[in-house]
């Protein structure tokens, strides 16, 4: 082979290369969540109710803790599986420490897929191309109802921890 095939050769495998780089940036790694705590290698997500007066004024709280060298953005997407319909429910926000999610009980029934949308830099946030999604399928049935914030607050503190020490027992 003369260098002018070499150089097309490797020139080549080269365009290849980068193309198969961009299609695996392309899709997301997508799991479906199902209990009240997801645990994963530098992610954790608790979830936990606060009752309101009425079933309109009762929150969900969702705490998200990542490794921010890992996850350092976070969204949340509400879906309608049925007509596609599509809502940001929390935009790209810097989850530093941790990052509770709060959104209406009844949001639900009209979004019934909730997507935990995790990236890596705010330019992937920016195009909407998340490296992570964490999808639920309504509120989990073993999320917990809480009277009051303090008493939520400490069992979402508990799960966190748990879900990090690979003690995820409540």
């Amino acid at each position: 082979m003369n260098l002018r095939m070499r150089l097309l050769f490797f020139a080549l495998l080269s365009v290849f290369a980068a193309t198969d780089i961009v299609r695996a940036g392309d899709s997301p790694r997508v799991v479906h969540g199902s209990s009240d705590m997801y645990s994963a290698s530098g992610i954790a997500l608790a979830w936990g109710i606060l009752r309101g007066a009425d079933e309109a004024k009762t929150i969900v709280v969702v705490r998200i803790v990542v490794d921010s060298n890992n996850y350092p953005l976070a969204a949340v997407t509400g879906i309608d599986p049925f007509t596609e319909r599509k809502k940001t429910q929390w935009s790209a926000t810097p989850v530093g420490s941790g990052l509770d999610v709060r959104l209406p009980r009844p949001s639900f029934g009209d979004l019934p897929r909730t997507e935990f949308r995790f990236f890596r830099s705010s330019e992937q946030a920016r195009a909407d191309a998340p490296e992570l999604v964490v999808y639920y399928s309504g509120v989990p049935d073993t999320a917990p109802e809480f009277a009051d914030e303090a008493a939520l607050d400490k069992y979402l503190a508990q799960r966190i921890e748990g879900a990090r020490t690979g003690k995820g027992t409540r």
